[in-house]
């Protein structure tokens, strides 16, 4: 980068730093694009890359009193955004690896569980499905039985990731609560 193109980056950070709102969307434009990019060939979904780059220049916005310190947005820029990418990314392996744990527990049951009885507990939980709330059951089997990711999900659906986190939360506890009492009574 040219000393001049420095001096003008500089520049458009001191006015985004004193809330120029129209200076904060040129640096958005002339960002964002290179985050999302960064994001996705870090394996982040389309939907989730999106929701991450506003996040980010939302942070961005929030805290631009000190953007008037930075000398080098793009280094900045790529500091927040790999840290975000990698929490991301332990997010989503939590996430399979509490499903992974859920479904042996729930599905595949003990390991002398003979076929009669795992048949019998897949029955219990499509019963339990079928008592779920209409949106929760529809979520529940996006992701579960279609292997639909979250954003996938709140992209089909209309509506945000972390309601499709919290219906599958409690999708899972009532569908949990619902076969441990069948199998105590």
């Amino acid at each position: 980068m040219s000393e001049g193109e420095t001096h003008i980056k500089e520049a458009l950070l001191l006015r985004v730093a004193d809330g120029d709102e129209k200076a904060f969307t040129q640096l958005l434009e002339a960002y964002s694009g290179l985050l999302y990019g960064f994001a996705l060939r870090h394996g982040i979904a389309r939907e989730t890359a999106e929701e991450l780059v506003q996040d980010i220049f939302t942070q961005i916005w929030q805290t631009r009193e000190s953007l008037a310190e930075i000398r080098n947005f793009r280094t900045y820029l790529y500091v927040i955004s790999r840290n975000r990418i990698l929490n991301e990314v332990k997010k989503m392996i939590r996430e399979r690896k509490r499903y992974q744990e859920w479904a042996t527990s729930v599905i595949a049951g003990s390991p002398e569980t003979d076929g009669r009885e795992k048949e019998e507990q897949l029955s219990l939980v499509d019963a339990a499905i079928h008592q779920l709330p209409p949106q929760q059951k529809k979520v529940w089997t996006l992701n579960r039985r279609e292997g639909l990711t979250y954003p996938q999900i709140a992209a089909e659906m209309g509506i945000s990731r972390e309601t499709v986190k919290t219906y599958l939360q409690h999708a899972n506890a009532t569908i949990t609560r619902y076969i441990v009492s069948r199998q105590q009574g």
